[in-house]
């Protein structure tokens, strides 16, 4: 339920804002509604009340209200009972001040809290007894007991109701101070001889909304003659007494008269009250009527109390009066300080009129006794000013120099001006910080940090270190990776930096064939304020890892062919066969590669060069060797450990392509042959039936036009050089070739005989010879099958870029 708002604000010259705001609110509300919006009211922002450190101060102990920062709004913090809280007082409300530092200012609110019918009407006893004379006469009065409700105005007890009304009827009494006295009044004679009891039901109803009540039995016993009530010798009594009386002091006396005689005339005085602590308090001689004190006494908990007092006689016949007690203060309460806010460091460059502490005084006593006075020791460049009543604030009146003083003991104290005065002081320590004027510097200018590749991601790198020349938090430094981009990928998921230690982790795992180095930046910044900061260069060097073996580009490993290198038989002592050609991705002494000749079907032919790789003969070669030769070649790094790769060169020792086709598909063919010779010779027979006669004079002249041609090529004596990829450079000088070849290529129509068809340049230059197929040539790009006629042995026909023509052209770099 929201509450309505008064809202009073005054400005003081001093820079303290004092300012007060008044809620109203209804009692027991839910934890954490809404009392008000004290940031709008006092017309703050809130950023203001999180910036100043917003809270709630208050003298009591127990705080019901709370205050949200962020909302700027004041919550209810727990239940609120407002009888508990202020009982029959009116208006209830509760006092706290809104205290803001930076700077500091400090609000007073008061929270009114509103009665709700949550109580219903009491009496202290549910049944009473009364002994009434048949000779009570017509009007006789009988004074009962109040009702208590702890609400207050329409809440509180309104009515009460007395059923049945035979014999009586109730009489109300209001009272200057609020209450009323119930009586009940005499209207038919009593006759004991007919009814000895009568019970009657007397209700207390309220004024609430739902309307609630309460009741109490009435029990009457009928007697015989008394006829005369006790009767107080005044109606009200006052009296005097001072605060911390000893118990048992006397307040008053109070006297009543009975007419009657014997039993009847004997009178018997009681305390009534029933809301408040008066028999807690208060006790009376039940014979003599003297009020004595039984508890402490305290003028700033209660400073009047009412006594409700009843003289009883034997017959059941009764009077009322009261009692009013005034307690006198005494000066028995010293000043109370208390520390609203204070800042146990101020810096030494602090403006004149800063507040440093603020103070609230308070003193229970009241008049003469409650004023007080404050002040601080001399020989500080402080003083004590006030704000308002009871408050205080600390502020300097001089420069502060932290070089000639670094630390301020200050000694407030407090005295009234009772009799005899009484005085509280307070020690405050107030430290002078150093400004914040130093920026961190680097040990170094620059940094050059070293990791290995394949590093362990979290890895610490490199430590960074700055010193700041300032003190304490000012010389605190923090190291900051700045922000920036790596081929377009933030720093930050490369390194990060500690920012207490300055110690750099690697992020990820490096690959110093993907980046070798990086620049980045690292800030170091101080804790003071604002803060100070320098940065520094670090450069990242990625080290090589030997992580990747050789990779054989050259004689390219195909799934099911041979890839022959052609030696002629004339070849000479050193005649270069072909050339291993490999690649480290590595760097250095890790990309140096060494060439060694594992297996070879003619270990005393051929050798391999250790750095280059090149396969030369080392004699002369002759007919006695075989024509298919089979060499195994490492290839291997320079890295710890070595890695290394292998590859297979077949070498064909011959002069012309129909022996190597021959060798190379005899060692294939044997099995098909066998096994398809039935199907062959049918299909051999059908094609030649049909074609004899036609292409007889054709085939004839393009023979001997063939066979011309193959002789041409017999007697060119042209060495067989190896093919090489086209356009690749030696960068490094190790293990790659010098030149690029280009190759033009034929095939033979018939692999057991030297007659061979000439035709254009083929895309593919390099023999290739498939031991899987029946004497068959398959070109790597296009898989085409050379052979049209793939179950004859003895015949293989060529389309017109089936024949190659080798062709060496050299380019020297």
């Amino acid at each position: 339920m929201k509450g309505e708002v008064l809202l009073f604000i005054s400005l003081l010259s001093l820079g303290s804002v004092i300012g007060q705001v008044s809620y109203t609110i209804p009692e027991e509300m839910a934890k954490g509604s809404l009392v008000g919006n004290i940031a709008q009211d006092l017309g703050l922002e809130s950023k203001r009340l999180t910036s100043g450190k917003a809270r709630i101060y208050t003298r009591d102990s127990d705080e019901y209200i709370e205050l949200n920062r962020e909302r700027g709004v004041l919550l209810v913090k727990q239940r609120i009972d407002r009888e508990a809280l202020c009982r029959q007082t009116t208006p209830c409300a509760l006092h706290f001040q809104i205290i803001l530092e930076n700077p500091m200012e400090f609000y007073s609110v008061i929270v009114q809290i509103t009665d709700i019918n949550d109580n219903s009407p009491t009496f202290e006893e549910r049944e009473i007894q009364f002994k009434i004379s048949e000779s009570a006469i017509t009007g006789a009065k009988f004074v009962l007991e109040r009702g208590v409700d702890l609400d207050v105005g329409l809440n509180d007890l309104q009515r009460y109701e007395l059923k049945p009304t035979d014999h009586f009827a109730l009489k109300i009494h209001n009272n200057a101070d609020g209450n009323k006295n119930v009586e009940m009044v005499l209207q038919k004679p009593l006759d004991r001889e007919k009814q000895e009891h009568i019970s009657l039901v007397l209700t207390a109803v309220d004024g609430g909304e739902p309307q609630m009540s309460g009741t109490m039995l009435i029990i009457i016993t009928v007697l015989d003659a008394n006829d005369n009530a006790p009767v107080f010798t005044q109606p009200t009594y006052k009296t005097v007494v001072t605060e911390n009386s000893p118990k048992g002091t006397v307040v008053a006396t109070v006297t009543a008269s009975d007419a009657d005689q014997g039993s009847n005339g004997i009178i018997t005085y009681s305390i009534t009250n029933t809301l408040d602590d008066v028999r807690k308090t208060f006790s009376i001689n039940k014979e003599n009527g003297d009020v004595t004190l039984i508890g402490n006494i305290d003028f700033e908990e209660s400073r009047h109390f009412q006594i409700n007092l009843r003289a009883s006689d034997e017959g059941g016949l009764t009077d009322s009066c009261k009692l009013v007690v005034d307690v006198q203060d005494v000066n028995d309460n010293k000043p109370d300080i208390n520390i609203m806010s204070k800042s146990n460091v101020i810096s030494e460059d602090a403006k004149l009129d800063t507040v440093v502490t603020m103070i609230n005084i308070d003193d229970k006593d009241t008049g003469e006794n409650g004023k007080v006075q404050c002040f601080i020791n001399e020989n500080v460049p402080f003083t004590l000013k006030t704000s308002a009543n009871d408050f205080y604030r600390l502020v300097t009146d001089s420069e502060l120099d932290r070089e000639r003083l670094s630390e301020y003991n200050i000694t407030v104290t407090c005295s009234d001006e009772g009799v005899p005065s009484l005085s509280s002081s307070v020690t405050l320590t107030l430290q002078i910080s150093d400004v914040n004027d130093n920026a961190p510097v680097f040990e170094s200018s620059s940094y050059e940090a070293y990791i290995v590749e394949n590093n362990t991601p979290g890895l610490s790198v490199f430590t960074v270190r700055a010193r700041d020349a300032d003190w304490n938090q000012n010389a605190r430094v923090s190291y900051i990776l700045e922000d920036s981009s790596l081929n377009g990928v933030s720093v930050s998921s490369y390194v990060s930096v500690s920012a207490d230690s300055g110690v750099i982790h690697a992020v990820r795992s490096f690959d110093y064939e993907q980046i070798k180095d990086f620049h980045f930046r690292v800030k170091a910044q101080d804790g003071g304020s604002p803060p100070l900061s320098s940065n520094v260069t670090v450069k990242m060097l990625i080290q090589d890892q030997n992580d990747n073996p050789p990779q054989v580009l050259y004689p390219v490993q195909t799934g099911g062919s041979l890839v022959a290198e052609m030696v002629p038989r004339s070849a000479d002592v050193g005649y270069l066969v072909t050339k291993v050609v490999a690649v480290d991705v590595d760097s250095g002494q890790n990309a140096w590669l060494s060439y060694k000749l594992q297996k070879t079907t003619d270990r005393a032919l051929f050798e391999v060069g250790l750095q280059n790789g090149e396969i030369r003969t080392i004699r002369q070669v002759t007919d006695k060797d075989a024509v298919k030769q089979r060499l195994t070649v490492t290839v291997e790094d320079n890295g710890q450990s070595s890695r290394s790769a292998t590859v297979i060169v077949n070498v064909a020792v011959a002069d012309s392509f129909p022996e190597v086709l021959s060798e190379f598909t005899d060692f294939t063919q044997d099995k098909d042959y066998n096994d398809n010779l039935t199907f062959y010779l049918v299909l051999a027979l059908a094609v030649v039936s049909f074609l004899f006669i036609t292409c007889l004079v054709v085939i004839i002249s393009v023979k001997i036009y063939r066979w011309r041609q193959s002789r041409i090529l017999y007697h060119s004596n042209l060495p067989v050089i190896p093919y090489y990829p086209p356009r690749y450079s030696d960068t490094l000088g190790t293990g790659t070739l010098q030149h690029v070849y280009n190759y033009e290529v034929c095939r033979t129509t018939d692999s057991r005989k030297s007659d061979c068809k000439f035709g254009t340049t083929g895309s593919q230059n390099v023999l290739i010879m498939d031991p899987t197929s029946t004497g068959t040539m398959q070109r790597i790009q296009s898989e085409k099958s050379i052979l049209d006629e793939p179950d004859s042995p003895l015949e293989v026909r060529c389309n017109v870029q089936s024949i190659y023509l080798m062709n060496i052209v050299s380019l020297d770099k």
